[in-house]
């Protein structure tokens, strides 16, 4: 019998610690893993029209 493998995103140390600055500082938590990116800007730009935004969407892409 073969098991069917689920796409589970992988949760690591470094992922963790991404997240836990992400909640504080939501750039801070993309930048660790995009650099300069897309990703970064449109954080950027949502954390300073709003801090909740810029947190679900840095939550959002560390976990995708």
């Amino acid at each position: 019998m073969s098991q069917k493998e689920t796409s589970k995103p992988k949760v690591d140390a470094a992922t963790i610690v991404q997240i836990i600055l992400a909640i504080f500082l939501p750039p801070l938590g993309v930048f660790l893993r995009y650099a300069i990116g897309m990703e970064f800007w449109i954080c950027l730009l949502l954390t300073i029209l709003g801090y909740l935004p810029g947190i679900i969407y840095a939550i959002y892409v560390l976990l995708l």
